[in-house]
């Protein structure tokens, strides 16, 4: 999905940076691992529910937030607000899920993070699509924590395993989207220190 590195001279964000490939290789990892952890456990426990998916959000709230100087973008700017934003969405909603064990609050709290920070992803994406190596995984992302959000609240009644399925399932289509995203620009940041 990442948009291989343009030429000198582009406009600023468009090129790969050096660093950029890090953070969204961890935001990958802690996709995948949550959701191998959803996957691998046939019979979670409320609690379990709770304490996977809070440390995924948090984790992935944090790293989000930790993506933000990477992307070129000053803290203070739209694109750093939004992208600042998601990060604290998530790493809030992760925070309650992590202090609440329930099947309806996990339902809850985790759609209304995952949907506002899918929102976010997904406005910064459209605002610099063609203008951004990370944009078109922004959109991505954007829709898919949306669609995730949008599912959870009808397996509440399901239970534990289901909600872990659902969001589960998100997680490693987002996670499988962000490897190939850090892949990329880590081959990218490599071809540009090697040319003259």
């Amino acid at each position: 999905m990442t948009q291989p590195s343009t030429p000198a001279g582009a406009a600023p964000g468009t090129t790969a940076r050096h660093d950029l490939w890090k953070p969204v290789l961890l935001r990958a990892a802690a996709a995948l691992v949550f959701g191998a952890v959803t996957v691998f456990w046939t019979s979670p426990s409320v609690e379990v529910m709770g304490w996977a998916g809070g440390l995924y959000l948090l984790a992935a709230g944090v790293v989000s937030l930790r993506t933000v100087p990477a992307t070129g973008f000053a803290q203070n700017s739209a694109a750093g607000k939004l992208l600042s934003a998601a990060g604290a969405v998530l790493a809030g909603a992760g925070f309650a899920v992590l202090l609440l064990h329930s099947d309806l609050l996990f339902g809850v709290i985790a759609a209304l993070g995952l949907g506002a920070a899918g929102i976010l992803e997904l406005a910064c994406g459209l605002q610099h699509r063609g203008r951004h190596v990370l944009a078109r995984d922004w959109i991505a992302s954007g829709v898919i924590g949306i669609g995730t959000a949008v599912l959870l609240p009808f397996f509440i009644s399901l239970g534990a395993h289901a909600l872990l399925g659902v969001a589960g399932g998100g997680a490693i289509i987002s996670g499988v989207l962000w490897v190939l995203s850090g892949l990329t620009l880590r081959h990218d940041a490599r071809a540009g220190a090697g040319k003259p």
